[in-house]
Formats: structure tokens, sequence, C-alpha cells
């Protein structure tokens, strides 16, 4: 008899019903989950602090007579401000947040004629100005891109408004935040109002030194008649060589009657608007 031929072979074989391979899963780690989504949490920390250290690339100022025009400008500063709304004041921003304020920002610097000329417009500078965004305070404290107390959890301490009043007469230069420190119940939170006191000085043509004096404490609400309180100062000869002494350097990149946008000596970008 006939050996069978090699394609019955192949078709006998075939016919068998195949079996899906079994494939294994890696064993449930308790934790596992809750620890990826930390690192994961760590890893946009890192890079919102790393950004926002870091010096910005200087403004281009190149394409500064394209599209010049007020009503250019005007939408310009309607894209800044509407991008910064809702971020409470930077803390609650994301990177992607971040690199949006700061693209809205070059678009409004690049296309309002060139940089700022504080030595002829300093009576702008000249009022109470409320910050409405601050780059540094994605870093989740107080310091912002500087030491500074952690918000959150760790602290109960809620940032309010925060000002600066600006007299450029006696050259005061005044950081005004209001804060609310909570309290075991059933004591009401405490609400206090933190004035950091400065001198300021032109430097070239756009740039402001601050210089730091002192810190004053005033307490609101229902303790509103309590006496401000002045923090005393650490002398110089007993501060670490490192200590930041509350000097500090900006660039205004932008000015106008109601609108000033600043970058700072660290990197921070910050919008005001006058109160």
């Amino acid at each position: 008899m006939a050996a069978p031929s090699s394609c019955c072979a192949a078709t006998a074989s075939t016919s068998a019903p195949l079996r899906p391979a079994r494939v294994k899963r890696a064993p449930w780690v308790p934790g596992a989950s809750r620890s990826s989504s930390r690192r994961r949490r760590q890893e946009r920390e890192l890079s919102i602090r790393a950004t926002a250290a870091a010096p910005p690339p200087p403004v281009d100022y190149a394409d500064a007579g394209a599209g010049s025009g007020a009503d250019y400008v005007a939408s310009l500063k309607i894209k800044l401000l509407s991008a910064v709304s809702g971020l409470n004041r930077g803390l609650a921003a994301s990177q992607e947040d971040l690199d949006r304020a700061d693209a809205a920002a070059r678009e409004l610097e690049s296309a309002a004629g060139g940089p700022v000329d504080l030595n002829r417009d300093l009576d702008k500078l000249q009022g109470r100005w409320r910050l409405l965004y601050s780059s540094a305070f994605s870093s989740r404290t107080l310091g912002g891109s500087r030491p500074g107390p952690p918000t959150g959890r760790l602290l109960p301490i809620t940032l309010g408004q925060v000002f600066q009043r600006i007299d450029v007469v006696s050259c005061d230069f005044d950081n005004i935040v209001e804060l609310e420190l909570g309290a075991p119940w059933p004591l009401p939170p405490l609400e206090a109002t933190a004035t950091l006191a400065h001198k300021f000085e032109i430097i070239g043509t756009s740039g402001v030194k601050i210089t730091f004096e002192k810190t004053t404490v005033k307490t609101r609400g229902s303790l509103s008649q309590l006496p401000p309180l002045e923090v005393p100062r650490i002398p110089d000869n007993l501060r670490p060589p490192s200590s930041n002494t509350g000097s500090g350097e900006f660039e205004v990149t932008y000015l106008d009657d109601d609108t000033r946008v600043t970058r700072g000596d660290r990197g921070e970008l910050r919008v005001f608007v006058i109160a």
C-alpha cells in the first residue's frame, strides 16, 4: 500500500483543535498602583520646579514692528489674561499651563513696540497692583522660586490676595500678602496681612532692584484691633553666607496703564493688574 502523501499528512495534523497558549500575568503587588501614581506626581513636580527655576531666554523684540497696532496689542493682552485666569495665582498651574502663559506673555512683549523704558514711563509704575499670576508659585511654596513655607496639607496656610504697592516719589516698594492661618477647633482661623517693605531703584532702562527693609504683620477680622507686629530681622552678620537678604531684581517687560508683566532674576514670570 502506498504511503499517504505529505499533503494529507499536513491536513491531518492541522485538523486537531488548537488551544491558545496561556499568558502568565505578573503577580499583583499591594500598593503598586499607589506607588506608580506617587512616582508620576513626583516626576511632574520635579519638572515644574526645574522649569520655574531655569532662567527664561531673553525676550525677542525683532518682530516688534509687525502687527504692533493698538488693537493687536490689546488682543494679545486679553489672550495673556485668559491664559493665567483660573490658575489661583499660579498655585494650580500645570506644566502645560506654564508653557501657555509664557508663550502668551512673549507674544505680548514682542508686539508692544520694544523694551519698556522706565526712565520715560516711571509714573506708570505708581499705584497698587494685584498679582494675577506667578510662575514661581507652581513650586507649591509661598516663597516661589526662593525658600518659603509650603502650601497645602503640610501647613494650614491659605494664600489670599497678593499686591505690590509702589510709590515712585518715595521709592517705596511693598509686597503685601493676605494670609489665613488655621487654628485648632473651635478657634476660628487667623487672618493676617504681611507687608514686606522694600526700597527700589531703576537699573538700566527696564530693570528694577529692590532692597528689603522690614516685615510687618497686621491681623484682620475679629483680631483686627491688635497692633501691627514688626518681625525682627536677623542681623546680616548672623545670616548664613547663602541666605537671601530680601533683595532682588526683575525686568519690566510690558507696562501700560492697567497691566504689568515682569520677569524675575530667577526666571519667574509675573502678571499684575492695577487694583
